[in-house]
């Protein structure tokens, strides 16, 4: 599970389509609609379930495990960076301080 993947999801809930989310990412709807199954494949359950068609056509949206899913792979993603934060800051001053050494 990688950031394109949460993405998808992400912009699968917003837009309630398969191929509109799949658009918004200049992807075509077979290599969404790829992604989701992998998705679901990997998780063994479902991620996103799809809406028959009415009048207006069909759409998809999350499902709670794919909700869930999304939240904690964001959660993740903070915390890492909050995690690396400091270490972060200490390079980037390093860095600074090499290049004022260089440029003498």
């Amino acid at each position: 599970m990688g950031p394109g993947k949460i993405e998808l999801l992400e912009n699968i809930q917003k837009l309630g389509s398969i191929s509109a989310a799949g658009r918004a990412m200049d992807m075509s709807y077979k290599r969404a609609w790829d992604l989701v199954d992998e998705i679901n494949r990997i998780c063994r359950q479902a991620a996103v379930e799809r809406q028959t068609g009415g009048r207006n056509g069909g759409g998809a949206a999350l499902t709670p495990f794919g909700l869930s899913l999304v939240a904690r792979y964001r959660k993740i993603e903070r915390d890492a960076a909050s995690a690396v934060r400091k270490e972060l800051a200490a390079l980037s001053s390093d860095i600074g301080k090499a290049r004022k050494i260089a440029a003498r």
